[in-house]
């Protein structure tokens, strides 16, 4: 088996060096030992492991995540585990979507209520601003 330099698994996963580092470090991937010079050596095998955890974090998967996702499928764990934490990741992005839709239902609110001319002083938007400052 031939193994890669941590160059060449970046160029091949398109992942920098650094993120394969802090990637080692948190544990979701490692290396197979190092050369006599010191330098990392990569099972080819980690590049399709990189692939699995850049697609999860385009899902929102956050590491913590992806590492049960890699443990459960690692340990051949059930459906119904991985389903769960999709399930539970889901939900997560639907409550950030409403947050997201309120913030911008305000913000559509006041930017109407804004002529856009004249001096900042009497803005409905700084009004806003300054007058929600007080209640957080």
């Amino acid at each position: 088996m031939q193994h890669l330099s941590i160059g060449q698994l970046a160029r091949r996963s398109d992942v920098g060096v650094e993120t394969i580092r802090f990637y080692e470090r948190e544990g979701l991937i490692a290396a197979d030992g190092r050369t006599a010079s010191g330098y990392r050596r990569f099972a080819p095998a980690v590049t399709e492991r990189l692939g699995f955890i850049k697609r999860a974090k385009k899902l929102g998967f956050s590491l913590t995540e992806i590492r049960q996702l890699l443990e459960l499928a690692e340990a051949e764990g059930d459906r119904a585990s991985v389903k769960a934490l999709a399930e539970h990741k889901l939900a997560e992005i639907e409550h950030r979507i409403g947050e997201l839709q309120r913030m911008r239902a305000a913000l559509a609110d006041l930017t109407r209520q804004c002529s856009g001319h004249g001096p900042v002083e009497g803005c409905p938007i700084i009004e806003t601003l300054n007058e929600d400052a007080g209640h957080e």
